[in-house]
């Protein structure tokens, strides 16, 4: 093996009064990140372009040196959801989330992170007997997320239904918004059309379903409405990487490392059974570090270079909770980045540590800052610690996400 790329998703953040003005990572504890910044060098990176503020799938793929143009969100899900596909079926990214008994007003768009695998699969159920023109497949995923499918010729010039994410911009919207058309076209038309009818009868059947009776109570959030984005028909056109293994357990990862042609390694994810989101994060979390070095050991000499995308560190960005992101850091740090200590020097193995997006916690959402990156290439001491401040003076300099492999030299 030549390289291990590991993307911390949403890791980058902004100074924190609750941290005494730092960021997690600047905050974090991390002696085995130290190691390889101190032998090595760092940077910052706007993982699309300067001013631009990217979704997980949009920054996966600038950073692969693939166009933005090139995928949609929607069909990547799907994919690593293992959702059949043919040309022409429209996908898109779905969350469960809650809103107002008027239907005009987003409460939370992700049904307060407490909506149980076992009540996903029950109102998965109810709305997959919705009657339609056409076929279409509803599948819950993790926690809040789920992928949807018509099946047909459709188009996919319609936005999504929560103006939070549009292109290259995320701002807070409380607003319920119907799906808009993006071009005069009557296929257009005709789709946007029928995917709000769609939603609207999803609403219906979700507003009196037991389980989103019995959800209220308890006290807890209903999974009342979906938000959806990311519409796509055309199968993604990503380069290749055929040399690489990936560790993929959340859908879009997934979906994105088989698409790019990589040896796919993963596990599923740990059923979410009660109201403690966190729990299962953190579940989730050990098992992305254990599947890390389990698929490092196993491919080291098969495969050139392995990528790994952890998650877990998006989440407290988005729940302004930047004492369990900096735990989650100390985490990483003592279990995955320390077998890399010992595994990757002895045998001359680059490591590249970075992020996806900016989550700064005083926001909750991505921000258009950029990330820090951390290549170790066993060069001339000089002691650092991995954090946005110290890679903003880094020999690296700057860096945008479609240059990255160039830049630290990893091949396809």
């Amino acid at each position: 093996m030549k390289g291990i790329l590991v993307i911390l998703d949403g890791v980058g953040d902004l100074p924190n009064e609750q941290l005494k003005g730092q960021t997690p990572l600047e905050a974090a504890v991390t002696p085995n990140l130290d190691f390889f910044a101190t032998r090595g060098e760092m940077g910052y990176m706007y993982p699309v372009r300067p001013n631009f503020v990217p979704e997980s799938d949009e920054a996966i793929v600038s950073i692969f040196s693939n166009d933005l143009i090139s995928s949609t969100r929607g069909q990547l899900e799907a994919r690593g959801t293992d959702i059949k596909l043919t040309r022409g079926d429209l996908a898109f990214r779905v969350n469960f989330a809650t809103v107002d008994g008027s239907m005009k007003k987003i409460i939370d768009r992700r049904a307060g992170r407490t909506l149980t695998t076992e009540e996903a699969e029950g109102l998965a159920s109810a709305i997959n007997q919705i009657k339609m023109p056409f076929g279409f497949v509803f599948e819950p995923t993790v926690q809040h997320r789920a992928s949807l499918v018509f099946r047909g010729g459709f188009s996919e010039m319609i936005s999504g239904n929560d103006f939070t994410y549009q292109k290259g911009k995320i701002k807070i919207s409380h607003i319920i918004s119907k799906c808009l058309a993006l071009d005069e076209e009557d296929n257009t038309q005709y789709t946007v059309n029928v995917v709000n009818d769609f939603l609207d009868k999803v609403a219906n059947v979700l507003k009196n379903h037991p389980i989103n009776q019995e959800r209220i109570r308890k006290g807890l959030l209903p999974a009342n409405y979906l938000l959806v984005r990311g519409a796509g028909i055309e199968p993604p056109k990503l380069k290749q990487y055929k040399k690489w293994v990936g560790l993929g357990y959340m859908p879009l990862e997934k979906g994105f490392i088989r698409t790019s042609g990589m040896k796919m390694y993963g596990f599923d994810y740990p059923l979410l059974k009660g109201v403690d989101s966190y729990e299962n994060l953190y579940s989730g979390l050990k098992q992305s570090c254990k599947y890390a070095i389990k698929m490092i050991k196993k491919f080291s000499k098969t495969h050139d270079y392995a990528y790994i995308h952890i998650k877990e560190t998006d989440l407290p960005g988005h729940d302004n909770k930047p004492f369990e992101k900096k735990e989650m850091i100390e985490y990483i740090d003592k279990t995955l980045f320390k077998f890399i200590r010992k595994f990757a020097p002895p045998r001359k193995i680059k490591l590249v540590v970075t992020a996806d997006h900016s989550t700064p916690c005083k926001l909750k959402t991505h921000s258009a800052d950029p990330v820090p990156v951390l290549l170790y290439n066993d060069s001339l001491l000089k002691e650092k610690h991995f954090s946005e401040k110290e890679a903003r003076v880094g020999s690296l300099r700057k860096i945008v996400g479609k240059e990255l492999l160039k830049k630290v030299g990893f091949g396809k």
